[in-house]
């Protein structure tokens, strides 16, 4: 276990979709849960790219019981309880993060060192055959085999 993979945040969001789904197939999170992952840390880069001019890390990484992406941001001003309670009103902003905070099963924000880092989590299940098969295909470092 441990870090799965760390790049730049950049507007490449296709390739951020890419490499959450790859990881979450290879922990062996539910179809259900590889979507709501996939769009809970896209949100979150896209709110790098607005919001922290584009100066941001994501990071990957699995424990026994979870999966997790921890999105930085280096301007640092998202504050720890950002998490709207309730669905924000349309055109207003926060939809992103109130997404984020319902899809997952743990969503945080700390400050860091003068950064801002947006921690998503998924339990992991059972390991199942199908998900052991795809471990064995699938490397986040290397995309398909």
């Amino acid at each position: 276990m441990g870090e799965l993979a760390t790049w730049p945040v950049s507007d490449d969001l296709g390739r951020l979709r890419e490499l959450v789904d790859g990881s979450a197939r290879w922990a062996g999170l539910s179809d259900r849960q590889r979507e709501d992952l996939v769009l809970a840390a896209s949100e979150a880069a896209t709110n790098v790219l607005e919001h922290a001019r584009g100066r941001g890390q994501v990071r990957i990484w699995a424990d026994e019981e979870f999966l997790s992406v921890d999105i930085f941001d280096d301007v640092g001003q998202l504050a720890p309880d950002a998490f709207p309670q309730q669905r924000p009103v349309p055109g207003r902003n926060g939809l992103g993060l109130w997404v984020m905070d319902q899809v997952c099963d743990e969503a945080t924000i700390t400050r860091l060192d003068g950064r801002s880092r947006v921690r998503l989590r998924m339990r992991r299940a059972m390991r199942s055959a199908r998900a052991l098969l795809a471990t064995a295909l699938w490397s986040p470092r290397r995309g398909r085999r």
